[in-house]
């Protein structure tokens, strides 16, 4: 793979303010963006929409083949349907860590990530495997972080709840994604660690700016 110039990987946990921070960024590196998590939310919506069992992996597979994703500023939507809020509903929550763990799954999606890239000649990509695995040779690598606290106070600021049982629900995607087989969340050597906690959004994306410029 020749490397992307032009493409800012930024990797982190639930509630690290990644796709917060990588909106503004793009805004102001004038690069286009994309929630590769967002993917992940809406084969899982199609998952559920199909009554299928998220762990049964051979027939989520299967359905991520079939399932057309139409991902831009204006939303998702999910075979022609707008799945738009319906990705971040608590359904799909509680599920697309099952679906994201599907190396199949994750096998086709990284190749529509790196395509949708392509097609754009770069861009501001978020995730959790992104500078690790889908762009390895990214220009730049960011990984985002925040204390608990902060995570999941952001959590409930955004989607309401309580927030020991929010937080609760982070400490256990985070195992998930950390411990899982393929493509686990980790930092990458080389990545630009950045702890959003108690920081304004223009004070990181400045930080990033000016890495990204040096």
């Amino acid at each position: 793979m020749s490397p992307s110039v032009n493409v800012v990987a930024i990797d982190g946990p639930a509630g690290a303010g990644k796709s917060t921070i990588a909106l503004e960024l793009a805004r102001v590196l004038n690069l286009p963006y994309l929630d590769t998590g967002a993917m992940y939310r809406g084969i899982t919506c199609a998952v559920l929409r199909k009554g299928i069992d998220p762990s049964d992996e051979s027939s989520v597979a299967q359905l991520a083949l079939s399932t057309v994703l139409d991902i831009s500023d204006n939303g998702l939507f999910v075979d022609g349907l707008d799945a738009t809020l319906e990705i971040r509903g608590e359904s799909v929550t509680r599920a697309v860590s099952s679906v994201a763990s599907n190396s199949e799954v994750r096998s086709q999606l990284r190749e529509l990530q790196r395509k949708w890239v392509t097609e754009r000649g770069g861009g501001v990509v978020e995730g959790r495997d992104i500078a690790t695995v889908v762009f390895p040779d990214a220009r730049l690598k960011i990984y985002l972080t925040a204390s608990p606290l902060v995570r999941a106070q952001r959590r409930v600021a955004q989607i309401g709840g309580d927030v020991e049982q929010i937080a609760q629900d982070i400490a256990e995607r985070d195992h998930r994604d950390s411990t899982r087989i393929d493509s686990p969340l980790r930092e990458s050597e080389s990545a630009l660690v950045v702890d959003t906690s108690n920081r304004t959004i223009e004070d990181v994306v400045n930080q990033i700016v000016v890495a990204f410029h040096g």
